[in-house]
């Protein structure tokens, strides 16, 4: 969603209900949350099949049971716990979330300082124009809720109400006390900059470096180009699963980062990391698996491994949901882009990670058990189950022998404020293990 609106609201937020008296305010009802009209849920060997094995749809969305068979095995901990320091796999927590002791400002801790700066779309060479999608004011997300998908694929969503147009974003540089003007220091970059899911950011910062838990390192949160889902900037760049966001951040972000902060940025990719949540969180992911020359860690809150991508890819297309899984359309095959030409891929249908070579990423993230779950009824297409996102994530990772960490979090909805204060700390001290610190 756009930043005014707060990302934590989830991907998908509101839904235009027309009102017939002339001049009304036009009444927005709450997303879908629920399986959509005319979805298939019982004949699991035809397209687009939606499971609704271990669901409760009693809770809007439905709380799903961890004890689920098609999700991975995991280790329940005891409520209030986390897993021990380093700790690799799968595993339970909740149902109480309560902050961590270092998200909280403490006497004597060097405090660093952020530095804050303005990009507009004027200024890119890469998302010059942007993209806007002409909503009904007051409810966002509208044309998409009220659009339809293409004869015979409910995976590609038909939007005809975006159109080039001006962005313009923060960028908001957190600088540790402790950094050495002129040496090259590690760094995160952070996607949705400015989200009140991040409001600790800087204070975990201060208190796990003092600690000596992670390396001094410089925070770069980057304000999302406006919007949210298909047909907006803020989809464009985070749902693509593609290598341009990380395009976007190395030529034309990063520099203004070292000229307005005054620092220097390591080129070492063990010292380069990501973070994000919902659909930043998926680009997180993938500006690590494009470019793991330039990026080896990935953090993130209920990250988007779902079919958001837009305009819809032949090559690629159940976007974010190929990660872990094959396309629940028609048996066709797959297409690959070959110099311009669409080519059928071989073999067709295979997921992304499984299809290649184990890659240097070192992946945390957690999902809710009532993280979002098809909050668009307009696209029934199979892959728009967050929390089963998530745990397919976590089952092709162990497969091909990724160093990762995922949480399964009772009582937590979609980026959930309180289980972040309660994960964060400990969440950067596992995406750093590994790394020297001074």
């Amino acid at each position: 969603m756009t930043h005014s609106l707060s990302v934590l609201g989830g991907t998908l937020i509101s839904v235009v209900s027309f009102a017939s008296i002339a001049f009304a305010q036009p009444a927005c009802v709450t997303q879908n949350m629920a399986v959509p009209p005319g979805a298939n849920t019982a004949d699991k060997g035809a397209p687009f099949f939606i499971d609704t094995t271990g669901l409760d749809f009693k809770t809007a969305p439905p709380t799903r049971d961890p004890s689920n068979p098609n999700y991975p095995g995991a280790t329940e901990l005891p409520d209030g716990t986390l897993p021990p320091p380093g700790a690799e796999g799968n595993f339970i927590i909740g149902p109480t979330h309560n902050p961590a002791p270092e998200t909280i400002a403490k006497e004597g801790v060097p405090r660093g300082t952020t530095k804050s700066f303005t990009l507009s779309s004027k200024d890119s060479t890469i998302y010059n124009p942007g993209m806007i999608r002409d909503d009904v004011a007051g409810c966002s997300n509208s044309s998409i809720m009220t659009t339809v998908t293409a004869p015979g694929d409910k995976s590609n969503m038909i939007v005809t109400t975006s159109h080039p147009g001006i962005w313009s974003r923060s960028i908001d540089v957190y600088v540790p006390a402790q950094y050495v003007p002129g040496t090259e220091a590690p760094f995160i970059v952070v996607g949705d900059g400015g989200s009140n899911a991040y409001k600790d950011l800087a204070t975990t910062l201060d208190n796990l470096i003092a600690q000596r838990r992670v390396p001094p390192m410089i925070a770069i949160q980057v304000g999302n180009g406006g919007q949210d889902a298909q047909g907006s900037q803020r989809g464009r760049e985070y749902d693509a699963v593609s290598g341009i966001y990380t395009d976007f951040i190395e030529r034309e972000v990063l520099p203004l980062v070292e000229k307005n902060a005054a620092v220097r940025l390591t080129r070492n990719p063990e010292g380069r990391a990501t973070m994000g949540l919902s659909s930043s969180g998926a680009a997180a992911f993938t500006m690590a698996w494009f470019y793991p020359d330039l990026y080896h860690r990935v953090l993130a809150f209920s990250p988007t491994m779902v079919n958001q991508q837009w305009p819809h890819d032949p090559s690629l297309r159940g976007g974010a949901w190929e990660y872990h899984s094959a396309w629940t359309g028609p048996a066709t095959p797959n297409l690959i882009s070959k110099a311009g030409v669409l080519t059928p891929a071989d073999p067709p249908g295979v997921p992304l990670i499984v299809a290649a070579p184990t890659k240097p990423i070192r992946f945390w993230y957690f999902g809710g058990d009532q993280d979002l779950y098809y909050p668009n009824p307009t696209i029934p297409d199979g892959m728009h189950d967050w929390t089963l996102s998530n745990e397919l994530m976590a089952k092709v990772l162990a497969q091909k022998g990724y160093h990762y960490q995922f949480l399964f979090v009772r009582n937590a909805k979609h980026v959930d404020r309180p289980t972040i204060a309660q994960t964060l700390p400990a969440a950067l001290e596992w995406l750093w293990k590994g790394y020297p610190i001074p």
